[in-house]
């Protein structure tokens, strides 16, 4: 069979890479009876989507690879911390997946060929919270 005649269709690629972090935090403005109101943890999983509508040599959105300062920051910064204490916002999942972006986009994207549509922040096995950065 002839491969070469397969058609390429037009379009964008998108690529995604999972990290993760433990950190406990609280919501302090939630009433004192809500349970996330106290000091509580969590297993965090951040996903960080990317898109190109042209592949890099040798067909990469962006090598993995160049998204280790993400990952270095993830550690240093948020591993084994209480995020109430280091965030400048609430740290709810919402809030950490824009800020994360925020990070990402100033401090990664100038130096990789993808650019970033979203981060998802994943408290649990079955919560999640996802930001859209609107396009630019």
């Amino acid at each position: 069979m002839d491969f070469s005649a397969v058609p390429l269709p037009s379009g964008k690629h998108t690529i995604g890479k999972v990290f993760d972090f433990e950190a406990g935090h609280r919501l302090p403005s939630l009433a004192p009876e809500h349970k996330c109101s106290r000091q509580h943890g969590h297993s965090y999983e951040v996903e960080v989507i990317l898109t190109a509508s042209e592949l890099e040599d040798p067909g990469f959105v962006t090598d993995f690879g160049d998204l280790a300062p993400f990952k270095k920051f993830l550690d240093t910064e948020f591993d084994h911390h209480n995020l109430h204490e280091i965030m400048p916002i609430e740290p709810t999942s919402e809030h950490l997946a824009q800020f994360l972006a925020g990070w990402f986009i100033q401090n990664v994207e100038p130096g990789i060929p993808g650019r970033l549509v979203a981060v998802r922040v994943r408290e649990t096995e079955r919560s999640w919270a996802r930001f859209d950065v609107a396009e630019r």
